[in-house]
């Protein structure tokens, strides 16, 4: 169980991925990415066109087209993501689920939990796509379970 959605996995999978095949220019169809990142295509499709929506990534129609990633696009933050497909909910919930939690009325779990989202905040908000795509290129990540 991951700390993202199935939905946010797959968009930062995808994200990596795209950024990585498109370094040099050019695109990516849905199938290569589907198939780069074990996604099922159908589900993989309605994340991409939601991102490229949303300006995350950028995509091209024709005989030419496919996914690509910008200059502009690649510095931004892993956050911008994960806000960009969960919303704010992964920075700002309750550990629980509790609609009541806040800082006037805490759960059990409020202050530590509070550490914790905030770390993975900071650690989401200060990675950029195009940080991670370097990893990927000298072959330290990989992007399939």
């Amino acid at each position: 169980m991951g700390v993202f959605s199935k939905t946010c996995e797959y968009a930062l999978r995808a994200v990596f991925f795209i950024a990585h095949r498109t370094a040099e220019g050019g695109k990516v169809g849905i199938k290569e990415v589907a198939d780069g990142i074990a996604s099922p295509e159908y589900f993989l499709a309605k994340i991409l066109q939601d991102l490229s929506r949303k300006g995350i990534i950028q995509s091209a129609k024709g005989p030419h087209g496919g996914f690509f990633i910008d200059d502009k696009s690649r510095k931004n933050s892993l956050s911008e993501v994960v806000k960009a497909v969960d919303g704010n909910g992964l920075f700002t919930g309750c550990g629980l689920g509790l609609e009541y939690c806040s800082e006037v009325n805490p759960c059990p779990l409020h202050n530590q939990f509070k550490d914790i989202r905030n770390q993975i905040y900071l650690m989401l908000k200060n990675t950029s796509i195009e940080q991670f795509n370097e990893d990927l290129s000298l072959g330290i990540t990989a992007l399939k379970k």
